[in-house]
């Protein structure tokens, strides 16, 4: 049987056919963190890094070498009017050009951990090889030119070669030593052969340049070492990130497909449930009201009774998880007028009188009359107050009193405060109460249990309206529950402009 692949992403949550793009960001996090926790720090850690680095910097200084050695080639015959320093120039040039050909060939192989070691060394033979001929032109000497003038010369270029290759080889790990090691012995042999003061001088001159040398290059090594170690870490950052966004990006998705399939079966349940509940309803409040006759068993009628507030209480749950639903989602579109705040209290206080007489419970009222309308959703609104209400006739038992109260704000909005002298909420569980569906303790124990939306709803209102829901409630005292308006949402009333008297007209003058 063939996999089929469902493209309905209301009905499956969980696309199987997705899998495999969870196991690989999961082998990618695995992956980058094993890399992030047991990275390279070292030099060897960087060999391969450094050699291409090396390779690179050859290729690009190319030219500077053959130039250096025309320069110090020409100079040369120019003090010794003879053309025996041209042939070290050749074969300089010539060993410089093998080591440009073996990096070219490197640059063009792909060189993996296993060769970086055996192509270090023939680099390193290549400077060794580059030594040697630096040694000879030390053994260079001219007849004609005194000895002070040649000793002069060679000191100079033989410390500009020692600079240069520096300046070249500090990516190579002691290439420079390698390099200059048989121009110390030559120059030490030259040393102890003539007694000279100028190659002594020379010697000690070259010796602690290259010891310097040698140390900076060094330093200079484990700076480029470091500066790879935050590059590599750096990128295993951003390969860390690009893993996370990666998996947000499918919570992402999920949620959308789950948010979508809620929105379905939350239409699919209302279209559903609301056309036989209003059947049920309709027959129910008949035969209650014994339209179409008496009935003659009073148990029926008690039956249809319960029946009828049974199906208004689910079609009330399936209105309020609908609305709760559409405003989660974006889609509960305000119809905003001019409203007056206390007209809006004073008709909701009349729709839940009925359910106060029948506890003997007192409603008092005490508004600020004369403020101004507000821009807001009527509907809404009344849902809000009437949600309000609804829970304080509920919780306040027989014989208590609640306080309605309306005014203005601080800072120039306008609250609805209502208020009983309930059992109350403890205060740790009040976050549960604003949750959706959640209940507190005192509402499970109590008589008429409710769904846990109107709270939640009465705050997603107020927050469309950039308003203000604040519960107030201490145990045994009473609960205050306070919506509030901001002072964008009041109509204040512009005054009339005074007629203003004519403006003569001026005569013009073509004097």
């Amino acid at each position: 049987m063939s996999k089929g692949v469902s493209t309905s992403t209301d009905k499956i949550i969980v696309d199987k056919s997705r899998s495999h793009r969870n196991k690989a960001v999961s082998k990618a996090v695995r992956a980058t963190r094993e890399r992030l926790q047991a990275g390279p720090s070292n030099a060897a850690g960087f060999a391969r890094e450094m050699l291409g680095l090396h390779i690179d910097s050859m290729l690009q200084g190319a030219i500077a070498m053959p130039i250096f050695l025309s320069l110090v080639t020409g100079v040369g015959v120019y003090l010794s009017q003879t053309l025996d320093i041209v042939a070290w120039g050749l074969m300089t040039l010539c060993v410089h050009a093998i080591g440009i050909l073996l990096a070219r060939r490197a640059k063009s192989r792909e060189i993996t951990a296993e060769k970086v070691s055996r192509w270090r060394r023939r680099f390193l033979i290549v400077q060794i090889v580059l030594g040697i001929c630096w040694a000879a032109f030390m053994l260079q000497d001219c007849d004609r030119c005194g000895e002070v003038n040649f000793g002069f010369y060679k000191g100079a270029v033989l410390l500009i070669a020692l600079a240069a290759t520096a300046m070249g080889t500090f990516l190579l790990r002691n290439a420079l030593l390698f390099t200059f090691i048989p121009v110390m012995l030559v120059l030490a042999g030259l040393t102890i052969r003539t007694g000279s003061p100028a190659y002594l001088a020379l010697t000690a001159v070259v010796s602690t340049s290259l010891i310097f040398l040698v140390f900076m290059t060094n330093r200079m090594h484990r700076a480029n070492i470091h500066i790879l170690s935050m590059q590599s870490e750096k990128d295993d950052l951003i390969a860390e990130l690009e893993v996370a966004k990666s998996m947000s990006d499918e919570a992402r998705r999920r949620a959308e497909e789950a948010n979508l399939a809620k929105s379905r079966f939350l239409a699919s349940m209302s279209h559903e449930l609301r056309t036989p509940l209003n059947a049920i309803l309709g027959f129910s409040e008949v035969m209650s009201t014994e339209v179409l006759g008496p009935l003659n068993n009073p148990i029926y009628k008690e039956y249809t009774g319960d029946i009828h507030r049974s199906g208004q209480h689910l079609l009330d749950l399936i209105n309020e998880i609908l609305d709760l639903s559409r405003i989660e989602a974006g889609k509960y579109d305000l119809n905003e007028e001019a409203v007056q705040l206390v007209e809006i209290t004073e008709d909701c206080i009349g729709m839940v009188q009925l359910r106060a007489r029948t506890k003997n419970i007192t409603i008092t009222e005490q508004f600020e009359h004369g403020m101004p309308a507000v821009w807001v959703d009527e509907k809404s609104m009344r849902q809000v107050t009437l949600n309000l209400l609804s829970n304080a006739v509920k919780f306040t038992p027989s014989g208590g009193e609640i306080s309605v109260k309306a005014g203005w704000t601080a800072g120039g909005g306008q609250y609805l405060s209502i208020k009983d002298n309930g059992p109350g909420i403890p205060e740790d569980e009040i976050p549960v109460v604003l949750s959706a569906f959640g209940q507190g303790s005192i509402a499970i124990k109590s008589a008429e249990q409710g769904t846990g939306l109107g709270l939640p709803i009465v705050q997603a209102i107020l927050a469309k309206h950039n308003g203000q829901f604040i519960l107030r409630s201490k145990l045994r005292e009473g609960t205050e529950a306070i919506a509030i308006l901001p002072s964008k949402r009041v109509l204040q009333s512009i005054p009339a402009v005074e007629d203003a008297p004519a403006i003569e007209r001026r005569r013009k003058s073509f004097a």
